[in-house]
């Protein structure tokens, strides 16, 4: 089976060495990829937002299998173009990918399909916006309604910023705030059949104890000892099953990795969101887990055929901590050289913002860098985590020091 993975950061890292990994993967091809791809795949030059590109791509190498990683060209609709032109994608159509290009789309799916979400308004003037905000009250939970790459949700106490940030994007979804853990739980469709992946759990905010501004993600682990023993059956049932069912129903079936965020109220799980592709950094500690070949289990969502598929995962904890830029998330620092790669067992480094010119390898992006750890248990993987991060030399560099911690702790004290 030859295929072409679309994208270059870390989750397209993790996935590409997954593809590659699976004997039916004769030949992986990636654009752009970045270095780290580049060692298990031939890379080709590629704008993602180009659908046509992205086609031409797809028919010059005349691969069985287009897996496209990133939301842009999702929710741009490539997914449709290559379709169109016979090609099996593992990704939603345009229509199918509006619940993570619209906030608002989401809310109005999760209402007809009976899923559980936060109650909401959706708000585009300023007299809306303080209505909402003041039906709530704090800690606000201001959601741009469109793509934001990771960083269009402000939570916070501050009437004034939440103000702020709504009034900056042209419609917003202003909702209750949800309290209790959250958690990352992905399912892989066909349209018709979704199955549930096993949990994990991403760190947000840019520094420890959950302080600082919203990230793209600093860090994940899984599985979960301290979640609920039926998160999967009681998420498959309630959240993912009846969504992938209402997508269906409007003759715009969902085909792809449908990404759902939760929090563990005391009244139950409750949405947070939903994404259209697999999430950054969860990716990076699922993939390594997963003992079910990645390239036949994501083929056969492609082409219709999840019916009685199980998923297979090792008896093992995965932590995955990310090395951010200088500024990162308002200004990163690109161009900075990083030093060599420690060498340490059980561990894996996948490139997320990185290229190579006439200095080596170098930042290209605010997350540089996503090294993960597989371990018995979540404190050996993470031991082998940031062991291995701590050796990694980036000049004005930072990570989080508390990513699966407490976690650890607690599964331990079990």
């Amino acid at each position: 089976m030859k295929i072409l993975l679309v994208g270059s950061g870390g989750r397209e890292h993790a996935l590409g060495l997954g593809l590659h990994a699976d004997p039916e993967c004769t030949e992986l091809h990636a654009a752009p990829g970045n270095p780290g791809i580049a060692a298990f795949a031939t890379c080709h030059p590629l704008d993602v937002s180009d659908n046509g590109a992205i086609v031409d791509l797809a028919q010059k190498l005349d691969v069985d299998l287009v897996v496209i990683g990133p939301e842009v060209p999702l929710v741009n609709g490539a997914a449709d173009l290559l379709r169109a032109a016979g090609i099996s994608v593992f990704g939603p159509s345009k229509a199918a990918a509006a619940l993570e290009g619209s906030k608002n789309f989401a809310k109005e799916v999760m209402a007809d399909a009976g899923v559980p979400t936060a109650h909401s308004f959706t708000c585009s003037t300023k007299e809306e916006i303080e209505k909402a905000l003041d039906a709530f009250g704090a800690p606000y939970v201001v959601k741009d309604d469109g793509l934001a790459a990771g960083k269009g949700v402000v939570v916070t106490r501050d009437r004034q910023e939440a103000l702020d940030h709504a009034l900056a994007c042209k419609r917003v979804v202003i909702e209750e705030f949800l309290s209790g853990p959250e958690v990352s739980l992905f399912g892989i469709s066909d349209g018709k059949t979704v199955i549930a992946m096993q949990p994990a759990q991403d760190f947000k905010r840019a520094h420890e104890n959950d302080s600082g501004p919203n990230t793209g993600g600093m860090g994940a682990y899984s599985p979960l000892p301290w979640a609920p023993s039926d998160i999967i059956e009681d998420t498959h049932k309630k959240v993912l099953a009846p969504m992938v069912a209402e997508m269906a129903a409007r003759g715009t079936p969902f085909v792809g990795l449908l990404y759902a965020g939760l929090a563990l109220t005391d009244h139950g799980t409750r949405v947070i969101e939903f994404n259209a592709r697999f999430g950054d950094p969860e990716t990076q500690v699922l993939i390594p887990l997963l003992k079910t070949p990645l390239a036949r289990l994501l083929y056969k969502a492609a082409t219709r055929n999840l019916e009685g598929v199980k998923l297979e995962w090792k008896n093992q904890s995965a932590v995955t901590v990310v090395l951010a830029a200088q500024g990162y998330p308002t200004s990163p620092q690109t161009g900075g050289v990083i030093g060599e790669f420690p060498t340490i067992e059980e561990t894996m480094i996948f490139h997320a913002g990185t290229s190579e010119n006439e200095k080596g390898l170098v930042a290209s992006g605010g997350r540089v860098l996503t090294v993960t750890g597989i371990g018995d248990d979540l404190t050996e993987a993470r031991d082998r985590a940031y062991r291995a991060i701590s050796h990694i030399s980036l000049a004005g560099s930072f990570y989080r020091n508390d990513i699966a911690l407490n976690a650890s702790v607690a599964e331990k004290g079990n």
